[in-house]
């Protein structure tokens, strides 16, 4: 596997690119798409784009605290 490098966002920005979620919540591009695909996150297309709005990503984590 090799490394990815780490994409910079703006901390304010409401939506994340794929890349930028993997890097938000610390896992790889292919967690992402599963987590899509189990229905934990909610992608959105814009104009061809995939983006996760952060709260969903937030909501994610914070789900995930509450089942620890």
């Amino acid at each position: 596997m090799h490394k990815r490098k780490p994409v910079e966002f703006a901390a304010q920005s409401a939506a994340l690119t794929v890349d930028e979620t993997a890097d938000y919540l610390r896992v790889c591009r292919s967690t992402v798409y599963k987590l899509f695909k189990d229905g934990d996150i909610v992608p959105a297309k814009v104009r061809g784009r995939t983006l996760v709005r952060r709260i969903d990503a937030d909501a994610f984590l914070d789900r995930c605290v509450g089942a620890a």
